[in-house]
């Protein structure tokens, strides 16, 4: 019986680790934070503040339809990885 309440944790060890970072790029192949503000500036986006979520810059602002946006971009392509709204 004491095995059968072992197995899920046994189970959990033997998992491998699992990155949790959604944006993998490499330190020197990042764009400058400036870049991507000025990039949501030019589309009627007010950035209030712009650090580093998950590997991806994460953006605290609002879009240009006035919302409050905590949203991450891809530091390399400023591509969307995912909002915190």
């Amino acid at each position: 019986m004491r095995l059968v309440a072992l197995i899920p944790a046994i189970l959990a060890l033997a998992t491998p680790a699992v990155a949790h970072d959604r944006c993998h790029v490499p330190q020197d192949q990042r764009r400058p934070a400036n870049e991507l503000r000025a990039d949501l500036a030019a589309k009627g986006w007010t950035v209030r503040k712009i650090e580093m979520e998950d590997g991806c810059y994460e953006v605290h602002g609002q879009d240009r339809s006035g919302l409050s946006v905590e949203v991450l971009f891809d530091p390399a392509s400023f591509q969307e990885r995912g909002r915190d709204d």
